[in-house]
């Protein structure tokens, strides 16, 4: 793939922060911060007062950005909060098994987000991933303070706002390009994307002692209990990645027929939902968990 000059990123760079939005270095052919972590501050120079993270740091002034960008190729980073940004990332399921392909992608589920509220695909400055999904750019008043999102809105459909960073346009990635596919002026968030964003979490769900039908063992149906409520009380952003290492955990005593594979869905279906998830992310996140779990487990007297 064709790597970009240092020029070109620090043209990239330069045209974002016209735009008046904060940029920093990320690392070359990458997406993190090129900037050093708190663990190596060195308490010098910005960081003399104590450490200054990515996005305090981030900048609109070009001799700043000149004198970082002539050092490297480093792509670019648009720190969204201080940017007065709010980006929907519209993400694509990876490809990594039979049954990702399942799930809907970032696109589908926001155009469906779209028709239940009745409104249309809001027109806006829109950046094309190397990946396939797109970061539509939206602005927000100077009073409004929204936070990053993890497939709230629906599934594969993320925000990015303060404490949040979007590769900008023209950065590349061993992927492929960042490449803006709609320059129209940044519009304002609309408001019932804005009412989305702002609705509180859900409030925490009692629910009562789980009981297992059937011929569950004593130990399958504690483990599930216990994944099922570690899930409930996973907040936002692990919620996923919580839920599908419960059902995973719970695989091997479905594969060992210590506990009906239904009772299992529907335990962690009912906690997905609890904690947060949409029900649709939910049911494919169980049933790529106990499908591998299912798959891949030892037998009951190797275990």
């Amino acid at each position: 793939m064709h790597q970009p000059t240092p020029a070109a990123l620090l043209s990239a760079a330069l045209a974002a922060a016209a735009r008046g939005w904060h940029v920093h270095p990320l690392r070359p052919g990458g997406k993190a911060p090129a900037l050093h972590g708190e663990h190596a501050c060195p308490h010098s120079g910005p960081c003399a007062g104590g450490h200054v993270k990515w996005e305090q740091r981030a900048t609109t002034d070009p001799d700043r950005i000149r004198a970082a960008w002539t050092t490297g190729p480093y792509n670019v980073g648009i720190a969204t909060g201080p940017s007065g940004l709010v980006v929907i990332d519209l993400d694509v399921p990876k490809q990594n098994g039979k049954n990702s392909s399942d799930a809907p992608c970032g696109a589908t589920s926001f155009s469906a987000l779209c028709e239940r509220a009745g409104q249309p695909w809001p027109t806006t400055y829109t950046v094309r991933t190397p990946s396939g999904g797109m970061h539509l750019y939206f602005t927000v008043g100077p009073g409004t303070q929204l936070h990053n999102s993890a497939r709230t809105l629906a599934p594969y459909v993320d925000t990015r706002a303060w404490g949040g960073n979007v590769v900008a346009a023209g950065s590349i990635t061993p992927q492929g390009v960042y490449e803006a596919i709609n320059r129209c002026p940044v519009t304002e968030l609309p408001t019932w994307l804005m009412r989305e964003l702002q609705r509180p979490a859900p409030a925490p769900v009692t629910v009562a002692p789980l009981i297992v039908p059937g011929a569950a063992t004593r130990r399958a149906t504690v483990a599930l209990e216990r994944e099922t409520a570690a899930v409930r009380g996973t907040g936002q952003g692990g919620r996923n990645n919580r839920l599908l290492e419960g059902a995973r955990a719970l695989g091997r005593f479905v594969a060992w027929g210590e506990i009906p594979r239904d009772v299992v869905e529907e335990a962690f279906q009912a906690a997905g939902e609890a904690a947060g998830l949409a029900p649709g992310e939910c049911r494919a996140t169980i049933r790529s968990a106990l499908d591998w779990s299912i798959r891949t487990c030892r037998p009951r007297d190797a275990a």
